[in-house]
């Protein structure tokens, strides 16, 4: 008689064995009909799993994460099933979930196209309507290694082949096709109503470049009809917000092939790059910290001593100059331990806060290469508070208060926070982790933020908070962080001399707020979409002139602005006044003054704005009211005080 126990704490209590559909039809016809797999004690399974002790149980439906899960993991399998049947030579490597959606790699004779993507997802809509069953059966190892082999899936039996020869094998069946996977999956195709295969894309096997090409079809998945077209139009709106096509469009940067990864900033994009590092250095000087510099080129045996050679050492950039092996920097961290080092420290220094706006170099695989989102050359927000472990939670609270104020100040208000914890290999302590997991959870805590545990997924030397944003399309994106190290200031011989005269090793917290600047900035332009707010537009004001009787009184204009620090041009082309206005409120500058004679005659500027309000006539200092009110918001709202 099997006790089934639910979320909610209620039992129930059957007289034989039964499958997870039948405990959720015993609960209600509603939750069986929406059931799509189940928790029990812990492990996913089908809703065909038989039930033959007292378990506990959770359904899940296509209202829950896990539910999204195993809808878009049995689309990919039903996407390889329609390309086995329209292709049937093609063979079938892996295809896992991703977020949004899915994957499956293809070795096929060649690369698939847009038109064979229309026919394959064409099918799969067949196979769906067909409401196919899907079941599970298990096969021993090398069996299985013989059946994919015999079908000729010779990728297929080479992943199975480094499975332990001791494992029994879960296959999956739905008609003509069965694939390996750990499952679960939905009952039958009939439960995949919402899906789009996206692109096609060329993909390594196994991730190896010195492995064959193969081809990665990408498709996305959803519970429902209207939560794909939600999503399709997100994705449309992302295109256009692609900040690659922004670039050009306002002239911000650009990236060549005689330098992979590494950015051009025009004057426009430069404008924004110097104006997010002013604003970062002056909250920082605000929250204690002290700016340092450190060298680009550092000896290769520093590396060796951080760790960062045995873990990184493939991502770094070396050279060799008088017998000596260099890197280029790929982080600063152990940099920052070297100037901590230079002289003695007390435990009345502590703690110090040393910020960097490090620029750094890692070798990544040109094909992950994206605009401003990967790069090689980049720039970090970073920092590095040396501390004792009685500071940690103060210093975490004071990082995450200067975090969330400049958050706001780009106009970003909604966070996620999640809480990485100890891994299993890991250096230190239990009693250490004890300690800094407690920090940082209770900074979270006293923040009142809600928070989600990351068990295992913390680095090895300690625990961390991630802090991700998102922008105005709903996109997550992680950029914060705060992590706690117990590892390398001792490693590089940092130590200070305690309340008691005694040697102590520094804790070292790793914190950034932005990341890299390169990223932070390529998000800023998706999510502005280029209509920057007027502390970060590269143009806050254009001048412009009707006839040439008033370009004298524009060019006075623009002097009197850029002495108060004011970004402005002055548009005095041979053009007609609606040519110009239009030009520039394409190019999303904030304020426009059109002047005629009008103008010249009152010492008075008309003001349009980028949305095309016309503000009217007024005084230049009326002018420069709105104009400041606006600076000074930054990317708040206007409700909002700074």
């Amino acid at each position: 008689m099997p006790v089934v126990t639910l979320p909610d704490g209620s039992r129930r209590v059957f007289s034989s064995p039964v499958s997870v559909y039948d405990v959720a039809e015993d609960i209600g016809p509603g939750l069986a009909k929406a059931a799509l797999a189940g928790v029990v004690d812990g492990k996913e399974v089908d809703i065909s799993y038989i039930i033959d002790r007292d378990v506990t149980l959770a359904i899940i439906t296509d209202r829950q994460p896990e539910g999204l899960a195993v809808i878009r993991h049995s689309t990919a399998h039903l996407l390889a099933q329609a390309v086995k049947q329209l292709y049937p030579t093609a063979q079938v490597t892996i295809g896992p979930v991703i977020e949004d959606g899915f994957y499956y790699d293809f070795a096929y004779d060649r690369q698939f196209t847009p038109e064979d993507l229309e026919k394959i997802e064409q099918r799969m809509e067949v196979l769906a309507r067909e409401d196919i069953p899907v079941s599970r059966r298990l096969m021993p190892r090398n069996k299985a290694v013989e059946y994919f082999r015999d079908m000729g899936e010779v990728y297929k039996a080479e992943i199975i082949a480094s499975i332990p020869s001791n494992e029994d094998i879960s296959l999956y069946r739905q008609g003509d096709f069965e694939d390996l996977c750990r499952g679960p999956h939905v009952p039958s195709t009939g439960r995949l109503k919402a899906f789009k295969l996206t692109k096609v894309a060329g993909a390594y096997w196994r991730g190896d470049a010195s492995n064959e090409m193969l081809t990665r079809i990408y498709g996305t998945a959803w519970a429902s009809k209207r939560e794909l077209k939600a999503y399709l139009h997100r994705i449309e709106e992302a295109e256009k917000r692609d900040h690659r096509k922004l670039a050009k469009k306002f002239d911000l940067f650009h990236i060549q092939e005689e330098a992979p990864g590494m950015v051009f900033w025009h004057p426009n994009g430069w404008s924004i790059y110097s104006t997010v590092e002013q604003y970062m250095r002056r909250r920082q000087r605000e929250y204690g910290y002290k700016e340092i510099k450190t060298p680009q080129l550092v000896d290769f045996s520093l590396w060796r001593k951080s760790g960062h050679a045995d873990k990184f050492g493939d991502d770094m950039f070396t050279l060799t100059s008088e017998e000596r092996q260099f890197a280029i920097k790929p982080m600063n961290c152990p940099c920052h331990v070297q100037v901590f080092n230079q002289g003695l420290r007390s435990y009345r220094d502590l703690p110090l806060r040393l910020a960097e706006f490090g620029s750094c170099h890692r070798s990544e695989p040109s094909g992950s290469l994206h605009g401003l989102m990967r790069v090689r050359g980049f720039v970090q927000d970073d920092g590095h508070i040396f501390c004792t472990e009685n500071q940690i939670q103060s210093e975490v609270s004071d990082f995450m208060h200067l975090l969330h104020f400049v958050y706001r100040d780009f106009g970003f208000e909604e966070l996620i926070y999640r809480l990485s914890t100890r891994p299993e290999k890991r250096v230190g302590s239990d009693e250490s982790w004890d300690k800094a997991e407690k920090a940082l959870a209770d900074a979270l805590d006293a923040a009142e933020l809600p928070w989600e545990e990351l068990p295992g997924e913390g680095a090895f030397y300690g625990p961390k908070i991630e802090f991700s944003l998102k922008d105005c399309l709903g996109r997550v994106w992680q950029c914060g962080t705060i992590q706690v190290d117990f590892s390398m200031p001792g490693r590089l011989d940092a130590q200070y001399v305690a309340e008691d005269g005694s040697r102590q090793v520094p804790v070292m917290l790793h914190r950034a707020a932005l990341g890299s600047f390169e990223r932070f900035i390529g998000i800023l332009i998706e999510h502005y979409e280029g209509a920057f707010p007027a502390w970060l537009a590269p143009q806050q004001v254009v001048i412009m002139n009707i006839t040439d009787r008033q370009a004298d009184y524009c060019r006075k204009l623009k002097a009197r602005l850029e002495t108060q620090h004011y970004r402005a041009e002055a548009d005095l082309r041979n053009e007609k006044i609606g040519f110009k206005i239009r030009e520039h409120t394409l190019q999303r500058v904030p304020y426009l003054l059109v002047i005629g004679d009008k103008e010249v005659e009152s010492q008075a500027v008309t003001v349009r704005t980028r949305s095309g309000e016309d503000l009217g006539s007024m005084t230049y200092e009326s002018f420069l009211q709105i104009l400041a009110r606006d600076v000074n918001r930054r990317g708040r709202i206007p409700e909002e005080k700074t």
